[in-house]
């Protein structure tokens, strides 16, 4: 079919009369020329549905082809005016439902599968209403998560990485992609200050697999030994890392079998950033208790606050004791991206490892997440097994582009084409100018609200990152006395906005305790579509629905 003929406007998706939304395909080729093109009686295209189509008869089906193009095109269709809603401010971030009515069906969509097959139409309208339902995390009015925003050229390497379906470990089936990965790792290596000869990396499954890495690859270099014979065979360890660092770093000390008990957590400051002469004494009382310290975890932009820890005076105590320092940047990483706020991240060439996840900042589709390498090798010898039925050294090209086994994973997706090709689209100074837009969004917020009654923010700081934390003050609090009640009633304010937030679906912002401070708004920017307007609609809207509270 020609590309074109696809984008005919005489080609369109009707709406049915059925309570279930029938789709139908209306073409201006006849039932006879549809039959001849292929073959089949029954699988007419026109003026009629896909009841009468299944999955059967699309590709590899000797006489699929033509089902196969029609399918697709309805399928893009329903994509394209879900991309089209998504920027569509009048329309919904969430049409939210709970968890039963979601279990228990609703018109046209059921979570239940069938034993027999169900026809294309009905697979259509899940399809639709699988989006329906969900939530449009590159609606311009989405702030719950530090990964959102829709990049239509981030989009189309998803699809294109779905339609190749190869495996990223070997040359041998992924020679493109294999170097792909290879160009993109050493120009993130080069963004953090490292040279560009030196170094390695790996695309990995999320930031906290990432971390994880990091703990792997450092105890490793300080007890090779454990790959054979297993944590028995060494000291016990201590790891540290803020207590405002991401969940990861503990669950990976549980993981490997270091123990979660032996992960120091040390004190920040009112900014959330950590304090270095805790992280000074938290090493004196681990090697009191006979641990070995091995590893420092250093946050380049938290969760919560978005704030940078001193990494220059971090990697003083690292190279003082002769410990690894990994810095988690999977959220600040961006940053490095923007001449101007570049400077955030001194210190980090220092690391021996760092996480970044390009997902968050800088608006690549999930998942796309890299633990980078400072020592070049390490990955390699760390995770090595040499599984003969995928690394034979006796190929006939170059095999150290057989990068699979640096990998825990056997399996792994290409997460690198969408960067790849949405850093074609931009180059570094797009990217730039995107981080300097999110973070000109939240310095916005911030100064919109440091002076007004009703709202509160958590620190007086501006915002380091794009984080802006605050509290909704509503009438019945602002003139009563601070104290445990106080706090108490604070607490619940930001659920029970919250709640009216998503039941009506227009925006949505997510909440949290921090220690003793109650429930609070944390707002992140990271999607480019974002405007001040937005930001202005996010703050009218908490004060509609929080002002009887």
């Amino acid at each position: 079919m020609n590309p074109m003929e696809a984008l005919d406007t005489n080609n369109e998706i009707l709406p049915g009369a059925k309570g279930k939304a029938d789709l139908l395909w209306r073409t201006s080729r006849n039932d006879n020329e549809n039959r001849e093109h292929h073959g089949k009686p029954g699988t007419c295209f026109t003026h009629c549905d896909f009841s009468s189509i299944y999955s059967k008869d699309l590709l590899p089906d000797p006489a699929g082809e033509e089902p196969t193009n029609r399918f697709l095109q309805a399928l893009v269709q329903i994509l394209l005016t879900h991309v089209n809603s998504t920027f569509d401010r009048t329309s919904k971030v969430l049409d939210f439902h709970h968890p039963h009515q979601l279990k228990e069906g609703l018109e046209g969509f059921s979570l239940e599968l069938p034993d027999r097959p169900e026809n294309l139409e009905q697979l259509l309208v899940d399809c639709r209403d699988t989006l329906k339902y969900g939530v449009k995390t590159g609606h311009p009015r989405f702030f719950n998560q530090l990964s959102s925003g829709l990049d239509i050229i981030g989009m189309a390497g998803e699809w294109l990485t779905s339609a190749a379906n190869t495996n990223i470990f070997t040359f041998e089936i992924s020679p493109v992609f294999i170097l792909m990965e290879e160009v993109l790792l050493k120009k993130l290596r080069e963004k953090v200050g490292w040279p560009p000869v030196e170094g390695d990396g790996v695309f990995c499954p999320g930031g906290s697999m990432s971390n994880l890495y990091s703990i792997l690859l450092a105890r490793y270099s300080y007890f090779p030994e454990v790959k054979m014979h297993g944590m028995a065979v060494i000291p016990r360890l201590a790891l540290f890392t803020s207590e405002h660092s991401h969940y990861s770093i503990r669950k990976a000390a549980g993981v490997l079998g270091i123990g979660i008990e032996n992960v120091f957590l040390v004190k920040c400051d009112e900014r959330g950033k950590m304090i270095t002469s805790e992280l000074k004494s938290g090493i004196i009382r681990a090697k009191a208790k006979g641990l070995v310290p091995f590893y420092i975890n250093a946050t380049a932009g938290t969760t919560v606050y978005g704030a940078f820890d001193p990494l220059n005076e971090i990697a003083e105590i690292c190279e003082r004791h002769g410990l690894w320092m990994h810095v988690d940047a999977a959220w600040g990483g961006g940053l490095l991206m923007s001449r101007k706020h570049a400077g955030k991240l001194q210190g980090i060439e220092r690391a021996s490892s760092v996480t970044w996840n390009p997902h968050k900042m800088m608006g690549v589709p999930l998942q796309c997440s890299v633990i980078l390498m400072r020592q070049k090798g390490l990955l390699q010898d760390c995770n090595q097994l040499c599984a003969e039925y995928l690394f034979q050294p006796d190929k006939h090209y170059d095999v150290a582009y057989d990068t699979g086994d640096k990998s825990i994973q056997c399996g792994r997706h290409v997460d690198v084409f969408k960067l790849w090709l949405m850093w074609k689209a931009k180059g570094s100074e797009g990217f730039g100018s995107q981080v300097n837009q999110c973070l000109e969004n939240a310095d916005y917020l911030f100064n919109k609200l440091e002076n007004r009654a009703d709202f509160e923010l958590v620190f007086k700081n501006k915002p380091e990152h794009s984080n802006v934390c605050f509290w909704y003050i509503p009438h019945s609090l602002r003139k009563m006395s601070r104290g445990l009640e106080w706090n108490k009633k604070l607490h619940e304010v930001a659920p029970k906005i919250k709640t009216k937030m998503m039941e009506e679906g227009m925006v949505m912002v997510g909440y949290q305790p921090l220690g003793e401070k109650p429930n609070f708004f944390r707002c992140v920017f990271s999607n480019p579509a974002t405007t001040r307007e937005d930001v202005d609609f996010l703050v009218d809207e908490i004060t509609r629905l929080g002002q009887d509270l």
